[in-house]
């Protein structure tokens, strides 16, 4: 529908800063203005009104307090790479991407660790004071209790309470430095502490008994390839001195002064590896009993002095700029309404009149199935 010059000014004399005739005229920063200044009541309003609402919700939700621990595993040194591999490594380390390293080894070893049933359920069923009771009250409940987590039995209660300690912890490894950091968060600052620091407790336990079992069974097995290389090379002794009682002549004979040479090697690859395996063995039996901890605690968990979780500023902030947003959006979509209506196009009054026609049908529907519900 084509619009005169008359309407237009007519239009432009109502308020409504868009031409919709052929004369259409370029966008102005008045015409981007003045639809906020009209509707200023939603563009200040909203996001005023976010604020708010986001500082009650805040109010509401309970706290959450995170202790961070970080410590650093002690690991064996790797086997050497072959020459000209070794700037490979340490190029790849720069990128922190971590070379494969022997089982039972390296920073996401103990980072998987913390997360198994192995410490986690220890960690679950360790009693610890009360966040609502008095700070002498030691011991005075399970960490499934404190987080009061329910079930239709013990182990389904278990379950559900080794989820819900996944969720509240965090397990992050630097691949440069191998450094681990654990995080965990609850409702109270010194019970976060405490079951950090049980983590950690845990994971010692776990780990020197791992670090045992690694020794006993090389200790064994180093000691069975002592004893068997101690009888090979007892055999090729043996076998150099019945021949030297033999043959007393043997360096006449080019044939015999050959196997003399090969019976002496084989006593001297004996002797070698029997020293190589003593040394093992030696070794084996060392770290069989050594006790010292391989995991050096950087950081020990304290009691956090501020919450983390709800941040009022930051989320306050956010709730601002997204309601600005949506209240400039919504004073551009009232004006537009605004200018349609004043428009009074045939078009829009009709759908006005149908829209109000569906509303009262659907009212009517309404009111008749609730006069035969109570009939009823």
């Amino acid at each position: 529908m084509s619009s005169s010059p008359a309407t237009g000014s007519t239009l432009r004399e109502s308020g409504v800063p868009f031409d919709l005739g052929e004369g259409s005229r370029e966008v102005g920063f008045f015409d981007l203005v003045n639809p906020l200044l009209r509707q200023r009541r939603i563009v200040v309003g909203l996001p005023l009104f976010a604020v708010a609402l986001t500082m009650i919700v805040c109010l509401l939700l309970p706290p959450l307090y995170r202790a961070t621990t970080t410590f650093l595993p002690e690991t064996r040194s790797p086997p050497q790479l072959p020459q000209g591999l070794g700037g490979l490594a340490g190029l790849a380390g720069q990128f922190g991407i971590a070379l494969p390293q022997q089982p039972g080894q390296g920073a996401r070893f103990y980072a998987a660790v913390l997360r198994s049933r192995e410490i986690m359920e220890p960690v679950l069923l360790s009693r610890y004071p009360l966040p609502d009771g008095p700070p002498a009250a030691a011991d005075s409940a399970t960490l499934l209790r404190i987080l009061k987590v329910r079930g239709r039995n013990f182990a389904d209660s278990l379950g559900w309470g080794l989820k819900k300690l996944d969720g509240l912890m965090t397990v992050t490894v630097d691949n440069q430095t191998s450094i681990v950091t654990l995080s965990v968060d609850t409702r109270n600052p010194a019970l976060s502490a405490s079951v950090a620091a049980r983590f950690i407790r845990y994971l010692h336990e776990f780990n020197t008994n791992y670090r045992e079992s690694n020794g006993r069974e090389r200790r064994k097995f180093a000691e069975q390839r002592v004893a068997d290389a101690g009888a090979e090379l007892r055999g090729a002794e043996e076998a150099v001195k019945a021949f030297y009682e033999r043959n007393r002549g043997w360096q006449e004979s080019p044939s015999l002064v050959f196997t003399e040479a090969a019976l002496r090697r084989q006593v001297q690859v004996g002797q070698e590896v029997y020293l190589t395996l003593r040394r093992e063995y030696e070794t084996a039996r060392i770290e069989e009993v050594n006790d010292m901890p391989v995991i050096t605690v950087i950081d020990a968990p304290v009691p956090p002095p501020r919450k983390t979780w709800p941040m009022v500023g930051p989320l306050a902030l956010l709730a601002l700029v997204l309601g600005t947003l949506v209240g400039v959006l919504g004073a551009y979509a009232a004006d537009y309404v605004n200018r349609v209506r004043q428009e009074a196009d045939a078009g829009y009054r009709e759908f006005a009149g149908l829209l109000l026609q569906a509303r009262r049908s659907l009212g009517q529907g309404l009111r008749r199935r609730l006069e035969r519900r109570t009939r009823e």
